[in-house]
């Protein structure tokens, strides 16, 4: 690999601290809307209203004999 020359001369203090300023950013993201239930919640619920309602009109019914 053939070496390339730099323009620039690297120039390390010999007395003194080297610092380097690392400066923080703010990354702002959109924002992620989640649902306050699941599809999966909601169907469970679903579910579980229709079979009470089976439930009561089997009930119903039976008191009506």
């Amino acid at each position: 690999m053939a070496e390339v020359k730099s323009m620039f001369q690297e120039v390390l203090p010999k007395q003194g601290q080297l610092s380097v300023k690392d400066i923080t950013t703010i990354v702002l993201y959109k924002p992620k809307l989640l649902p306050l239930k699941s599809l999966t919640l909601e169907k469970l619920e679903k579910m579980q209203q229709a079979t009470q309602e089976t439930v009561c009109q089997q009930e119903m019914a039976e008191k009506e004999q």
